[in-house]
């Protein structure tokens, strides 16, 4: 496994399953950005949650003890804005999105609307109610784009799930016919953002994750690292089942201070 890691430049962490859990970081990982930054080897934090902007997650990781800013976090929401700022400039937005998320577009220039929208954006609103449904149903089946940050059927929380953004697709597009341009992991709208922001080309990514349909698909269908680490929603049954499979698997990020 060592030899699989130790020429690469960049490792894209999954936040919540990954690198912590709830408000603790797993064992290990602060001890794994310390061999990273020693080894001369950069990281990139990256959640496909779309309902926080990127400075709720600064504050997050800081009060864990990292060092963190906006060179070091990205999210899928971040992704639907470069997409945005680079093929549809200057495209009024009807975004359905959290205030955090509201905040972080108009942030970086993105126009939004309430009326006549070139393009529908869905996020992960946990903020969302009938009139935004729809608003967005209506604007789509006039001939608005259609765009989503991610495609996650739910949201894993203290006590289970949630509804997350992937569901929200599915009735959005039952109700016009019309499916999104999808962000986020593990489409390649994703890689092509964090390759431009970061210069380091795919085959020296690694991705760290432990969700298969995102964290490890994005790795494995474009041409990067895989690994999976068992500390949140993959467990070794699931795991066998599926037909995704990671580079290789750990028992968690800590496993793998002594590969890189």
């Amino acid at each position: 496994m060592k030899h699989l890691l130790t020429d690469k430049e960049l490792f894209i962490l999954d936040m919540d399953g990954t690198f912590y859990l709830e408000d603790k970081p797993i064992d290990g990982a602060l001890e794994f950005l310390d061999v990273l930054k020693k080894r001369g080897r950069r990281f990139l934090f990256f959640t496909n949650n779309s309902s926080k902007s990127i400075s709720d997650y600064i504050k997050k990781l800081t009060d864990m003890g990292v060092e963190a800013d906006e060179n070091t976090i990205y999210s899928s929401g971040s992704v639907t804005i470069d997409y945005l700022k680079k093929n549809r400039k200057g495209s009024k937005v009807y975004l359905i999105g959290t205030p955090s998320l509201r905040e972080g577009f108009v942030e970086k220039g993105i126009i939004l609307t309430e009326e006549n929208p070139d393009i529908v954006v869905l996020g992960f609103d946990t903020t969302i109610d009938y009139n935004k449904i729809f608003k967005g149903c209506t604007f789509i089946r006039e001939g608005a784009e259609f765009i989503a940050t991610h495609p996650d059927l739910n949201c894993p929380i203290k006590d289970g799930m949630m509804p997350d953004t992937g569901s929200f697709i599915r009735m959005f597009t039952a109700s016009t016919g019309v499916k999104p341009i999808i962000m986020g992991k593990p489409f390649s709208y994703t890689v092509e953002a964090i390759e431009s922001a970061t210069g380091t080309s795919r085959d020296k990514m690694v991705f760290v994750g432990d969700r298969l349909e995102t964290d490890i698909a994005i790795g494995v269908n474009n041409g990067a690292t895989a690994v999976l680490v068992m500390t949140g929603a993959t467990d070794k049954d699931i795991l066998e089942a599926s037909v995704i499979k990671p580079t290789f698997h750990v028992p968690s990020i800590a496993s793998l201070i002594n590969k890189v």
